[in-house]
């Protein structure tokens, strides 16, 4: 019986990652790593592999992948090996009032092929705030908001740092959200989230028009997944730019 593929899984490491404004970050990844490989190769891959990740660690990210799946397929005699890469990424954000310093944690993934030239697929998860219109036109007072979660993925052409898809998607909410609020940053945000109240729909939109006007970016795709605060369920919605050329997503 033939496999399609075999590699490890949920492989732990430490890892460097080089941030936009120039310094490397220390974080710990988790790794997938497949390959498509002759049958009488199986027995040696995971060891392979294993000793592979080694060799690059703790240099790996993005711009050693290609080199890293080339050696992949050469050793294994694999006709096509992929990677994905999950780790946490801290930005160092400052509350919108007192100042105050806090380190945010973003859930970052790297995927790449050997088969596949050019950059590889980034997706970054990214925690907003946002405020229903609806709550806020029939209430007389307030309106229910919920912290929500904006899952942007794409295809650059060139070099797209992960700061720039962040402050992209953080954007787009009601609020940003933050590590650590004093009491003028919590009068702050929330009065913002009332002033700018938004469906699942309209953060996924607007995400997307500013992917659609990224010149880097070749292919995206971003859900928004807010999870309801008076409700036993969260709302969800999602825009794909392939579909983008049939359907208009502003709707």
């Amino acid at each position: 019986m033939s496999l399609h593929t075999v590699g490890i899984n949920q492989f732990t490491c430490p890892v460097r990652i080089p941030e936009k404004g120039g310094g490397i970050q220390h974080t710990v990844a988790t790794i997938d790593l497949q390959a498509r490989v002759p049958r009488g190769r199986l027995e040696s891959c995971v060891s392979t592999m294993r000793t592979l990740l080694a060799r690059f660690l703790p240099d790996i990210h993005a711009g050693i992948f290609p080199e890293l799946l080339a050696e992949v397929c050469r050793q294994l005699q694999a006709a096509e090996a992929w990677l994905t890469m999950r780790f946490p990424y801290f930005i160092a954000k400052r509350a919108p009032v007192s100042g105050t310093a806090s380190l945010m944690e973003y859930q970052c993934t790297f995927t790449a092929s050997s088969a596949a030239s050019g950059e590889p697929l980034l997706t970054v998860v990214v925690p907003v705030t946002t405020l229903c219109p609806c709550s806020k036109e029939i209430s007389e007072a307030g309106a229910h908001n919920q912290r929500a979660e904006i899952t942007l993925a794409v295809r650059p052409l060139a070099l797209i740092w992960l700061e720039d898809l962040i402050a992209m998607a953080e954007s787009c909410g009601s609020s940003e959200v933050y590590a650590l609020l004093k009491r003028p940053d919590e009068k702050y945000v929330t009065e913002r989230a009332y002033a700018q109240p938004m469906f699942v729909e309209d953060v996924a939109r607007k995400v997307a028009q500013k992917a659609m006007a990224h010149a880097d970016i070749a292919w995206f795709s971003v859900g928004v997944e807010s999870f309801e605060s008076i409700h036993n369920h969260s709302a969800y919605a999602l825009v794909d730019s392939r579909d983008l050329s049939v359907a208009d997503p502003r709707g």
